[in-house]
């Protein structure tokens, strides 16, 4: 490892950098996952065929070029499988999300926090888990069961390839509920892949001494850091992990920041209002909370926030530093009672801070040639 100090502005930045910025992370099924396993991964990952009306993969909402996020920019949600169905929730990126751990308790200052959980709810722990829900859900992939989506399988073409990564059998019948959690081993296995977490921004290169920032970009990182400014590093930490794994721009706890309802009826009744981890954890005390999503990448994956409620990062950010002294212009919460008014809401940023933030968000982009 190796540790480099920045001196920005008054404010030092530590990172620890492995020596292989692609090296895969250890994970418990690492030992027995082949290139063969994470190819059928990612042959399943993009197949169609496995959805109740032959259109949609994990891929349709999840397209490489944005980040693993939804392509289809125009709406708030994301098409089902079954014309005329939505989700209720801005599709989260599927990037870095192998970094996400189990959902957890920890004390903090003597406040006990929520960490972790996959989905913005944390309602499963790990990639097998969270790869099997869609395929179900009525308002995504629209199967009824997993015998239903193994049926699929073992029409495509991607049978043969199952078959010789799990055995010959591994799709005869009376085995479905155990080769649909295969399928969900194969795409886990290539969501943990450098394609989903690459580390290739140009705050990467910039920390490697390989990128210079311009100063609207140095100051929009003091200003990320700075506790009496955006106190953005505050939730999105932009230090390495104790493990070196590079800044994940994500402490992976929870918060209700006081976005507003979404206004499009076509997707969002009036009343609707979204439970986040009160849901996962029967607590009421948590209602409009959601997991905190890394940075990486934000610039490419817009609409922002669970319900898609803004469209680019400077509202974003406008958001953040006006919500609690221009109320006029956001709207009441959609869960009013949990916000937290303590961090955000009355920053007191001006423009060019404001510019220079969002500066700051478009370096964590991957994918920059230095």
């Amino acid at each position: 490892m190796r540790l480099i100090v920045y001196l920005l502005g008054g404010i030092f930045l530590a990172a620890c950098l492995p020596e292989q910025q692609n090296s895969t992370v250890a994970s418990p099924a690492d030992n027995t996952v082949s290139t063969q396993m994470v190819t059928l991964g990612d042959k399943l990952f993009h197949d169609v065929s496995l959805s109740s009306q032959g259109n949609q993969a994990c891929a349709s909402c999840h397209d490489v070029n944005r980040a693993f996020s939804d392509a289809d920019k125009t709406i708030p949600v994301s098409k089902g499988s079954e014309v005329g169905q939505f989700g209720t929730r801005n599709t989260p990126a599927a990037s870095y999300t192998r970094f996400i751990p189990p959902l957890h308790q920890e004390q903090d200052d003597g406040e006990t926090l929520w960490i972790g959980g996959l989905f913005l709810d944390g309602r499963v722990n790990n990639l097998e888990e969270q790869a099997q829900k869609p395929f179900l859900n009525p308002a995504e992939m629209n199967n009824k069961d997993a015998a239903d989506v193994v049926a699929k399988l073992r029409a495509s073409t991607n049978a043969n390839l199952f078959r010789e990564v799990f055995g010959s059998d591994a799709l005869d019948i009376g085995k479905e509920d155990q080769a649909f959690g295969q399928m969900a081993q194969a795409i886990a296995a290539f969501e943990r892949t450098p394609v989903f977490s690459p580390f290739s921004s140009k705050f990467d290169f910039y920390l490697q001494g390989k990128a210079q920032f311009t100063t609207l970009e140095l100051q929009g990182m003091s200003l990320f850091i700075r506790a009496d400014k955006g106190n953005c590093a505050a939730c999105h930490p932009v230090t390495a992990s104790a493990d070196g794994t590079p800044a994940l721009f994500t402490d992976f706890s929870y918060d209700n920041i006081g976005v507003p309802r979404h206004p499009n009826r076509q997707f969002f009744t009036e009343n609707f209002v979204d439970e986040g981890l009160a849901k996962t954890t029967n607590d009421p005390t948590l209602r409009g909370q959601f997991r905190v999503a890394t940075l990486r990448n934000i610039a490419k994956t817009a609409p922002y926030m669970h319900n898609g409620r803004f469209d680019n990062l400077r509202e974003v950010v406008e958001f953040y530093n006006t919500r609690d002294v221009e109320p006029q212009r956001w709207g009441e919460a959609e869960v009013p009672e949990t916000v937290n008014r303590d961090e955000l809401g009355n920053l007191r940023l001006t423009d060019r801070e404001i510019d220079a933030i969002v500066a700051f968000l478009n370096t964590l982009s991957d994918g920059y040639q230095p």
